[in-house]
């Protein structure tokens, strides 16, 4: 070998050598007073979290400094331009383990960050060591030589002309005043205009900052919002009674039914799919494999010679029908709300036009969908891997295709089928080109993918509340989606859908479908229920937990004349009513459970913060329920007082002024008041509160 190809070979012997050795991690440093484990944040602070126009959520991180000097921290929200927009002292609420919480409010729409600033506090470490030296009689003069150079500081640092500089000048020269005696300086020091204006216009040292985490601000529907679902054709559907031949309901016929439903309140009227369905294999009654002549078949299977997903049901009517229910919808100020079923009958156009759009078994058939033992023979399902781009544009397609005739709400059948990040691409494309379009998942899965899809962009979730019936397991849950989730998933409480009818609904007549009612619209700022609920429907398939004679395979015209004498139309408008007059009832991070003494009764305190409110003031509802849909119950109710800054009274005095909205009627609570509700009668209190002084 050459001493050239010595040299040659020893630099690619080099060269090897370094690219296979490791890199140097990046490290985040640690700043001068260290921020560490700051909440929340989604996939490691690269996913916006969710926000709600003026709903406040919590700020929290781990914050601490060497030594014994005292430091403060402040949560602070910034819009797309850097802009502050808020920003808030952050306490300390696990004394010990220094974990501190502050709250913000975003008042504008869109892309925003948040972040910590922590500060040592040369003010505070002063005063804690004033306190303790004058007291003892130790280096006064120099305690108040201090205090004379961080005064002055102070009222440099604060603008001219305000109360607090003229409270900290005031301050000033009585510290300055070279005979005053310390105790008279001490007290001019930490009087409590000095300290507020010290909390607004803090002296700030070795000011140290978290790194930047996004949200996205949408608007309000995107958290508060009361659906009404029903299947268009069902609306004005006739059977003859000689021939036994249907006639479908259109959307003109189902539009004569929105004064109803506004009526109630409902603010939301969601369709399920109004698009041609599938000859092949289409299912009958009950889910039948075989269709009797004149059975509508399952709205799901999409797809026919009249079209695919970009199509109507020439049964429903025309794109111009379709426009005249939006506007209807939009003038009785409801939003509309459509099915978005990503699957296709086997008479769909994109099977000849893109069968590699679909699964291909071995034999050479398109596989139909499964869950075994569950079989779905009149429906291909996607295969997102064989053309995705393909598939993507198409979908997005379509979607932008319905928004242009107005529907501002997508419900997502079974998105959890899909990958995720698929969602995570299309949600984040309408996020930017379509920000007030609001998209539920319709995800009755295990909860990592609940959580995923709601971290990559679903605005709402269909959620397990349907299955929590015990008190218990309604606590928990409550805390949660309240507390626990709430940054990533907004959930909706549906007590029944077309799908569902658990076996407590089943059983427990009109008390069981006003107790659901009543926690789905108190529990959760979205709620909804299928057409029909005001009817108690509630005879279910044999061992199935839905209905008999599912209303997806077949029509189901209706007479609501019965709910008027049930009292459901009633109890439905009256929860409406309640929820727009409250806005506690609007927002979901503000629960806090009251345990009783009855396990049958649960109760729960929501409350709202002045800068969550129209009018600036604190909103307070709080909700005691009786769970058992057969008996009275009585309980105690032992109030958790804390979101109200009040203890009990020694004794055992009124402390809250409470009115029941649900019948006018007011009483006095000390924190520990006695109820009795009957299922039959008063089912439940939603109490609106006043403190008392």
């Amino acid at each position: 070998m050459t001493t050239s190809q010595r040299k040659s070979s020893s630099v690619r012997n080099r060269s090897a050598r370094t690219s296979r050795s490791p890199q140097t991690p990046q490290i985040q440093p640690v700043s001068r007073i260290p921020i560490v484990e700051v909440s929340p944040q989604l996939l490691d602070g690269t996913s916006p979290v969710k926000a709600t126009i003026n709903e406040s959520f919590p700020v929290s991180a781990t914050i601490f400094r060497e030594g014994h000097d005292k430091f403060a921290a402040a949560a602070v929200l910034v819009d797309a331009t850097g802009k502050i927009i808020d920003q808030t002292p952050m306490q300390d609420t696990a004394p010990g383990l220094f974990r501190y919480e502050g709250w913000l409010t975003p008042h504008t729409l869109g892309a925003h960050r948040f972040y910590v600033e922590a500060w040592s506090d040369p003010y505070a470490t002063w005063l804690h060591n004033a306190e303790i030296k004058v007291s003892a009689g130790i280096d006064i003069p120099l305690v108040f030589a201090e205090a004379e150079v961080l005064f002055k500081k102070a009222v440099k640092a604060t603008p001219i002309r305000t109360a607090e500089r003229t409270a900290l000048r005031e301050a000033l020269t009585v510290i300055s005043k070279k005979r005053a005696l310390p105790e008279i300086k001490l007290a001019a020091a930490r009087a409590p205009e000095v300290q507020e204006a010290l909390a607004k216009y803090p002296v700030k040292e070795l000011v140290s900052r978290s790194k930047e985490y996004p949200l996205f601000v949408d608007r309000e529907r995107a958290l508060v919002g009361s659906w009404y679902e029903i299947f268009p054709r069902s609306v004005g559907a006739k059977k003859d009674p000689e021939t036994g031949k249907w006639t479908s309901g259109t959307l003109r016929t189902a539009a004569t039914d929105l004064d109803r439903i506004a009526g109630m309140g409902f603010d939301v009227i969601y369709l399920t799919p109004i698009h041609p369905i599938g000859e092949t294999n289409r299912k009958g009654r009950n889910n039948s494999l075989t269709a009797q002549p004149g059975d509508p078949g399952s709205p799901y299977a999409i797809g026919s010679a009249d079209g695919g997903h970009d199509a109507i049901d020439p049964q429903l009517g025309t794109f111009d029908d379709f426009d005249e229910f939006v506007a209807k919808a939009h003038k009785l100020g409801m939003e509309v709300a459509m099915d978005v079923a990503l699957q296709c009958s086997p008479d769909h156009p994109w099977v000849t036009e893109h069968p590699e759009w679909f699964t291909t078994r071995v034999d050479g058939t398109i596989a139909y969908a499964e869950n075994p033992p569950k079989k779905y023979q009149d429906i291909y399902p996607l295969n997102f891997d064989n053309d995705p781009e393909g598939i993507y544009q198409e979908i997005k397609r379509i979607l932008e295709l319905w928004v242009s005739h107005g529907v501002t709400l997508f419900r997502v059948d079974n998105p959890h089928t899909k990958p995720v990040a698929f969602w995570q691409r299309l949600l984040g494309e309408f996020r930017h080109n379509h920000p007030d379009i609001i998209f539920l998942a319709e995800a009755f899965t295990n909860p990592p993918m609940m959580q995923t899809l709601g971290t990559v962009g679903f605005h709402q979730s269909y959620t397990y509340f349907a299955w929590r019936n015990e008190r218990e397991e309604i606590e928990k849950y409550l805390t949660e989606v309240s507390h626990e989730s709430a940054h990533r998933m907004r959930p909706a409480f549906w007590p029944t859908t077309h799908d569902i009818l658990t076996p407590y609904m089943q059983r427990g007549g009109i008390p069981a479908f006003a107790i659901r009612a009543i926690l789905a619209a108190t529990g959760s700022p979205t709620w909804g229920i299928y057409n029909g609920y005001e009817l108690i429907e509630n005879i279910a398939r044999p061992d199935a937990e839905e209905q008999i004679d599912n209303e997806k395979y077949e029509y189901k015209p209706r007479n609501y004349a019965v709910a008027e004498h049930n009292g459901m139309s009633t109890l439905l408008k009256l929860l409406n009513s309640i929820r727009n007059k409250h806005t506690a009832l609007q927002r979901l991070r503000n629960v806090t459970i009251n345990p009783t003494s009855n396990d049958k009764i649960v109760s729960f305190t929501k409350i709202a913060r002045p800068e969550e409110t129209p009018d600036g003031t604190l909103d307070a509802v709080i909700v005691v329920v009786n769970l058992d849909p057969y008996a009275s119950r009585d309980a105690s109710v032992y109030l958790d007082l804390s979101p109200f800054g009040i203890s009990p009274r020694w004794d055992n005095g009124p402390l809250l002024q409470v009115t029941d909205e649900m019948n006018g009627q007011t009483y006095l609570w000390n924190e520990a008041p006695y109820v009795r509700l009957d299922p039959h009668g008063q089912v439940a209190h939603i109490l609106s509160v006043k403190v008392l002084p």
